[in-house]
């Protein structure tokens, strides 16, 4: 880390000297990468897929681990990752990058020092030598800095995301959607034929000033409740025109194609809908296989290489507890599975029903239960007696 830092320190004084910081600043310090169609996310199934996805990462807890598989409690790379920059926390940029990872393909996460920022506008090409070199607004940014994380398609070069795969669909749901709210934003589009016997003649002025009070009072039902009476001479009759928008053709189209959009996403968005109704637990357990585990993969990958470099045998790891969306009555369920009596000890039970941890040698004990032992063989599970004593009673009770 002593000689990235100081290769970082020193590049960035060169970048100084020739006049680039303040523009180099703009882009990486300052720039978030966002959505160039921000108008997805006004599809409600778009983003209600999208928030479970993200929020299920943003709650993950991030750890970094050595190859044993015990946990550093107190790394450079966790402070970093729980404060990453001035406008971002670190729930917000895991959040956010997840999101742009599903919506893009692809995502830029940079280490500048002690801050974390997601680039827009990164350039990217490989060279004759297959090395991968990044370059935003015209300046080349060092490798160590910067990783390149893809959802990977069939190019090896950049990633795919809704917005290519799903453009097609999505363009027509979301004209499909605009349409019916439109509709009922200007009130039905509601419109009216007038039918005249006569030539409509401009120099009548009798007829005009007859059309125009008409015109009037239609233009006039403004609410629902109201209701207007238009007398009509003979040759005068009005009638409704039907609505060019047929609701029942477009609820047809969404009922198929709003569906699809999870495809995208990896999630069959029926079977999901029927286990949140159904069963909580089963439905974010569905998500989590489906969608969510390949993304903390990649992101593991990626994170534990900008932070640690290639040769460490440490690794950063996202770490969901799928207790949490189980119901508190089945987590109470499994405390006394585990303990028969003091459902809050030992700690780990404490801990899953939202009680404090005691943090004693006893508590962090697991006992097993005395419906495992046999009736009237209390030393079974008895240790009262210590070292040889206890079997020494046991081979005196089957000498007897």
């Amino acid at each position: 880390m002593g000689i990235r830092d100081r290769f970082s320190n020193f590049l960035f004084r060169q970048i100084e000297k020739r006049g680039w910081l303040d523009d180099y600043n703009r882009t990486i310090r300052y720039g978030g990468r966002y959505v160039n169609d921000d108008t997805i996310l006004e599809s409600s199934d778009v983003y209600e897929l999208l928030q479970d996805i993200s929020n299920q990462m943003m709650l993950a807890e991030i750890v970094v681990e050595d190859s044993h598989g015990n946990e550093l409690k107190d790394h450079h790379a966790l402070r970093v990752l729980k404060n990453p920059n001035h406008y971002l926390t670190g729930s917000e940029l895991i959040k956010l990058m997840t999101n742009t990872y599903l919506l893009q393909g692809e995502v830029f996460p940079v280490l500048d020092g002690n801050q974390l920022h997601l680039a827009s506008g990164v350039y990217t090409e490989v060279d004759e030598r297959l090395i991968e070199h990044f370059k935003i607004n015209g300046h080349d940014i060092p490798a160590f800095m910067i990783r390149h994380i893809k959802n990977i398609g069939s190019n090896h070069l950049k990633g795919v995301g809704i917005l290519e795969l799903g453009k097609n669909t999505l363009e027509g749901v979301m004209n499909a959607e605009k349409v019916l709210t439109d509709k009922y934003k200007k009130g039905g589009l509601l419109a009216f034929l007038l039918k005249l016997d006569a030539h409509i003649n401009p120099q009548n002025a009798a007829q005009s000033k007859l059309i125009k009070a008409i015109l009037d009072q239609l233009e006039a039902i403004d609410d629902s409740r109201t209701v207007k009476l238009i007398p009509l001479g003979k040759g005068y009759s009005i009638d409704s025109l039907k609505s060019p928008i047929e609701d029942d053709k477009i609820l047809a189209f969404l009922s198929v194609y709003k569906k699809d959009l999870g495809k995208f996403l990896n999630i069959n968005v029926e079977t999901y809908q029927s286990l949140i109704k159904s069963d909580l637990e089963k439905a974010m357990m569905y998500l989590h296989n489906k969608a969510i585990r390949p993304i903390m993969k990649n992101f593991e990958d990626h994170l534990s290489l900008l932070f640690l470099g290639p040769k460490t045998d440490k690794r950063i790891k996202f770490k969901i507890n799928i207790l949490d969306f189980v119901p508190y009555s089945t987590k109470t369920n499994i405390g006394y599975n585990i303990v028969r009596t003091g459902i809050t000890s030992p700690d780990n039970v404490a801990d899953m029903l939202g009680f404090p941890k005691q943090n004693t040698p006893e508590t962090q004990a697991v006992y097993i239960s005395n419906d495992l032992s046999r009736i009237g063989e209390k030393n079974a599970t008895d240790d009262s007696l210590k070292g040889g004593d206890v079997n020494d009673k046991e081979k005196g009770t089957e000498d007897n």
